[in-house]
């Protein structure tokens, strides 16, 4: 009798879908998992199929300097390493053509593409990817499966903690406004002002690294808030470094309170209050689900919400006792700012 899949699947103590994946996609297995079923197979005398051919994998990002892509990219390495599959990378410097257009050239070629915090509209996406298998990370699609870092829990307890220090005006300082995850902070934010009844302000939108913080600090400081939180870690150390030039201390008069939880936000002084996002998480899972798609698989249509968690450090504490109650107005906060420029 000639030993099948399923025999192996018996054999090893698997379920089907995990035999079959030791033979086509053993990126999605643990290497000692894929060993057994392995030994299974040869025990019965299984006639295992060819290995899958090594598959190339667009990965688009909006800025690969940034520490956030950098974990990513690595997490998507490492599942595309076992199966040998190449991972080809582009930045698209924030800009939406340059964005499309790699994606109807480059994407086009590639077997699948993820595209990071897609700065373009679903529709203009779906017509440059054409039919090449596609997973969004952080963004919106028509069709195609998404994985979001879902940020709404964390911010919630970063309010909480910040009003239970005290703070009852809080000021946001975006990132690039073409941003799904900007827009998405920025509605979160504003939910959480209206149910938690503190003070809101939100100044302009910078770019989503340091500088985009120094930018910020003067209109920052000029809102008269107590609390700051910022689009990401960088942006809020850049807040940090900004604030202090122009007099104030971080958090004696101004709490700041950052996204991401990136690594240097535990080294910075003082340690930054972050919200804590599952990065890793987002490029795994991203392979999994483009795998599917390759192998014509069934997958998940919808989202799927990775969890996000507050980390407190030192950037937060209670606001000076001589500190206002509300945060001005976004126009307000403008026309001191350029005034002081």
């Amino acid at each position: 009798m000639v030993a099948k899949l399923k025999d192996v699947a018996i054999e090893a103590g698997v379920s089907m879908a995990t035999a079959s994946r030791a033979f086509t996609s053993v990126d999605l297995l643990a290497p000692h998992t894929r060993q057994r079923v392995l030994e299974a197979a040869r025990r019965i005398g299984y006639d295992a199929p060819a290995p899958t051919r090594a598959r190339t994998i667009l990965v688009l990002v909006p800025d690969v300097s940034n520490a956030v892509y950098a974990r990513m990219l690595r997490a998507i390495q490492e599942k595309l390493w076992p199966g040998r599959h190449r991972m080809l990378l582009a930045d698209t410097a924030e800009d939406p053509a340059r964005e499309i257009e790699l994606l109807d050239t480059v994407g086009r070629e590639a077997d699948a593409v993820i595209l990071c915090s897609p700065r373009s509209n679903p529709a203009d996406v779906a017509r440059a990817i054409g039919s090449t298998p596609l997973v969004v990370v952080n963004g919106e699609s028509n069709g195609s499966p998404v994985i979001l870092m879902d940020v709404e829990q964390g911010l919630r307890q970063a309010a909480e903690h910040l009003q239970s220090l005290g703070h009852q005006s809080f000021v946001y300082v975006p990132g690039p406004a073409a941003s799904w995850a900007n827009r998405t902070r920025a509605q979160i934010l504003s939910d959480l002002s209206s149910e938690r009844g503190f003070d809101l302000a939100v100044v302009g939108n910078q770019s989503a690294d340091v500088h985009g913080g120094l930018a910020a600090a003067a209109a920052v400081a000029a809102s008269g808030a107590t609390a700051v939180v910022a689009y990401n870690d960088m942006v809020a150390m850049g807040v940090q470094a900004g604030i202090r030039s122009l007099g104030y201390r971080c958090p004696t008069d101004i709490s700041i309170v950052g996204i991401d939880n990136v690594d240097v936000a535990a080294a910075s002084d003082p340690g930054l209050t972050t919200v804590m996002v599952d990065i890793e998480s987002s490029g795994s899972l991203s392979i999994g689900l483009i795998m599917d798609q390759i192998d014509g698989k069934p997958w998940r249509e919808g989202s799927v919400r990775l969890r996000s968690q507050l980390i407190v450090r030192g950037s937060t504490a209670r606001p000076p006792e001589s500190a206002p109650r509300s945060a001005r107005s976004a126009r307000e906060i403008e026309r001191s700012a350029s005034t002081s420029r």
